[in-house]
């Protein structure tokens, strides 16, 4: 039997078979801590929706933002368990860029 995702914030999930059960937006793979590295890259908002092949609405980018802002110490502690790598950001960079390349 399948867990459902748990919804723990506005567009935020956690569900054990996804992502470690770590947040992400709803009916995505993509972790707010994958949204808390672009902002900290200097993306808006408004560019983040370009990054994933999955479309996200700003709703969604903002209820990220929102829920790192508000559970700082979960976000922290994922960043200090490694949950991030250089290997991951990279991977999402070469990602947008291939996306973007001649446009």
């Amino acid at each position: 039997m399948a867990t459902a995702a748990k919804m723990v914030f506005s567009h935020i999930t956690k569900n054990p078979q996804v992502c470690g059960g770590q947040a992400c937006i709803d009916q995505t793979r993509i972790r707010v801590i994958d949204i808390v590295v672009l902002e900290g890259q200097g993306y808006k908002p408004e560019d983040m929706q370009d990054v994933y092949a999955v479309p996200l609405t700003l709703a969604q980018i903002y209820s990220a933002l929102a829920y790192a802002d508000e559970n700082r110490g979960e976000i922290d502690a994922d960043f200090a368990s490694g949950v991030v790598t250089e290997q991951e950001i990279e991977r999402s960079k070469t990602e947008y860029f291939a996306r973007h390349r001649g446009r």
